[in-house]
């Protein structure tokens, strides 16, 4: 298998297939582009030379071609069922599925005022935005008390116990409310660390940290040495 992935710093979704992936021990092979929109970039000619999107993450299995973070995770799920990375049972697992959907679909202004950047620390930044845009303020307490919920009905430290898709899709999150010192309750700011803490987060933030590259339309304010 191979995984065609952007930026570690800014991907978030690309993080999301990679740490299914990494976590469990799939084997594949990872192939980074950096994040370029233009067209006829290196980043959109290799991706649109595979699939229709030409967007990551971006699956290759034996030539065969899976784009979409959500439609990714499903197939790893079929391809590898002992892995278990969707809970056993059909009610939890249903319900993993819509907090996956939930996140695939909404929260846009975490998405648009919080864009994912590890290397970063911008809690100034995460003060204007919780005192100045009630939405994100919104955002915020639904994921609070999302991740709450979860958490109190599982039998482990993850959102439904053993660590899963689930977890991989919310994690992009746990690296905004770090980056923008983002308000959450107790339990949630718990759950966030131990997800920090994952060795395979870990692989993935070093890296990021390691780019020392950034995309321009992203941040304008900033200069190349």
């Amino acid at each position: 298998m191979q995984l065609y992935i952007g930026n570690k710093n800014y991907s978030s979704w690309s993080m999301r297939a990679w740490l299914v992936m990494t976590h469990f021990g799939i084997e594949f092979t990872e192939r980074p582009l950096r994040l370029d929109w233009a067209e006829g970039s290196e980043f959109k000619s290799t991706l649109l030379a595979l699939a229709p999107t030409g967007r990551v993450p971006l699956l290759i299995d034996d030539g065969f071609a899976v784009w979409d973070s959500l439609a990714i995770t499903e197939y790893l799920a079929e391809a590898f069922p002992a892995k278990q990375l969707w809970p056993a049972e059909r009610r939890r697992r249903a319900r993993a599925r819509s907090l996956c959907a939930e996140m695939h679909s909404g929260f846009p202004a975490l998405r648009s005022r919080c864009p994912m950047n590890i290397e970063a620390s911008l809690p100034e930044v995460g003060t204007r935005l919780v005192a100045g845009w009630p939405d994100v303020t919104a955002e915020l307490r639904r994921i609070d008390a999302m991740w709450s919920e979860a958490l109190a009905a599982s039998s482990g430290p993850f959102l439904f116990g053993a660590f899963g898709i689930v977890d991989a899709y919310y994690a992009p999150i746990c690296v905004r409310a770090q980056t923008y010192q983002l308000p959450l309750g107790i339990t949630a700011q718990a759950y966030a660390a131990r997800i920090l803490a994952l060795p395979a987060m870990h692989e993935w933030s070093t890296a990021a940290r390691a780019e020392h590259d950034f995309v321009e339309e992203d941040e304008p304010y900033r200069q190349r040495p």
